[in-house]
């Protein structure tokens, strides 16, 4: 199979490719304090992390040919689509990048509370109740505008948001009974996931 290089595609690709080391390497190498111990834990969550990441599995391998655009609708319909998946892919890992830091020690992937934890309403949090999974949404786009084929890019979308959905729950049911009435003040005013949205 001939592989063609159009240039707006593979810019974008190579966008989503340096993203994507990024995105890693936020989670991998940034560096987070101590965590203090658990106070409470939901281990349903992770069944919300393995959906997330079946998602990312199925952008990847239901794919379209590479380099090439998600829908041939004219040039200047190519160049949008690339340019919104490079600001989608790099803004998407900027927004995790600053929501684990506002974190800090506790950031974690498992939905948890630990020991003194504090209700976190600032920085992107005043925007979302959950940036990173905006963040990890804005990835699965910008990577399924990227490579993938329309299908699968609408399958992965609908995996990632019965993860997410079961993720924020798991999350959402922590923080309400740990914080109450603080809690559902910031839910009633902060969407969960898509900024202005839900």
């Amino acid at each position: 199979m001939k592989i063609r290089f159009e240039f707006w595609p593979t810019l974008a690709f190579t966008v989503v490719m340096v993203s994507w080391v990024t995105f890693a390497a936020s989670f991998l190498f940034l560096k987070k304090p101590p965590s203090p111990p658990d106070k409470k834990r939901d281990p349903s969550s992770i069944v919300g992390i393995v959906l997330q990441g079946i998602s990312y599995l199925i952008v990847w391998t239901i794919r379209r040919a590479w380099f090439t655009p998600v829908l041939s609708l004219g040039k200047s319909i190519e160049v949008a689509q690339a340019i919104l998946t490079m600001v989608l892919a790099a803004g998407s890992v900027w927004l995790c990048v600053l929501a684990i830091r506002t974190l800090g020690q506790q950031w974690s992937l498992a939905a948890r509370v630990v020991e003194g934890h504090k209700l976190v309403t600032q920085g992107p949090y005043s925007v979302v109740r959950n940036p990173i999974y905006t963040g990890m949404l804005g990835m699965l786009v910008a990577t399924g505008l990227a490579v993938s084929h329309w299908i699968g890019l609408l399958i992965a979308l609908i995996v990632f948001s019965i993860g997410t959905a079961i993720r924020v729950r798991a999350e959402a049911a922590l923080l309400r009974e740990t914080f109450g009435e603080e809690f559902e003040n910031y839910a009633r005013k902060v969407p969960a996931v898509i900024p202005y949205v839900i």
